[in-house]
């Protein structure tokens, strides 16, 4: 059973964003989250945490077709290093469970950088804080709320 509402509902509440909930059984793969949702699979976006430094974080959504491409992260980012923290650190600083992180919401503030992938589509699906919910939100007005960086940061899944 899903939440009725969660701190990234209350969020975009409180900001009055266009969105619509999608709650679903949770899912165990990307793909199963796309299908259960009836969108394609580079719709869905994945939040990640990353820590540029000593306490210094960045939200980076990337399509679940996608991955990080690290160099062109770091290039962008102006750092030489950047890594996934630990999940215990990335659950305290967004105040979510991982797999279930998304800036809207979240216990800090960070900076958000969003893939040029996703920029132009018409509306993407991203996490809305609890297992199973999920925000349809157009990517335009996702960078006007949260003043995302929009840039090409990921390359094609290789598999």
């Amino acid at each position: 059973m899903t939440p009725e509402t969660t701190s990234a509902i209350a969020a975009l509440e409180a900001l009055d964003a266009r969105f619509d909930v999608r709650r679903t059984e949770p899912a165990r793969s990307a793909e199963e989250s796309a299908e259960r949702q009836g969108i394609e699979l580079h719709d869905l976006v994945k939040t990640i945490v990353l820590r540029k430094g000593s306490d210094d974080y960045v939200f980076v959504l990337v399509p679940a077709d996608r991955e990080i491409d690290w160099p062109k992260l770091r290039k962008h980012l102006g750092v030489s290093r950047v890594s996934i923290p630990p999940r215990q650190e990335a659950e305290s600083v967004t105040g979510y469970v991982v797999g279930t992180i998304t800036p809207f919401g979240a216990a800090r503030s960070l900076p958000v950088v969003l893939d040029s992938s996703v920029a132009a589509r018409p509306l993407i699906a991203l996490g809305g804080g609890a297992p199973g919910v999920n925000v349809h939100i157009a990517p335009s007005d996702l960078v006007e709320l949260l003043r995302a960086d929009v840039a090409d940061v990921t390359s094609p899944t290789r598999r």
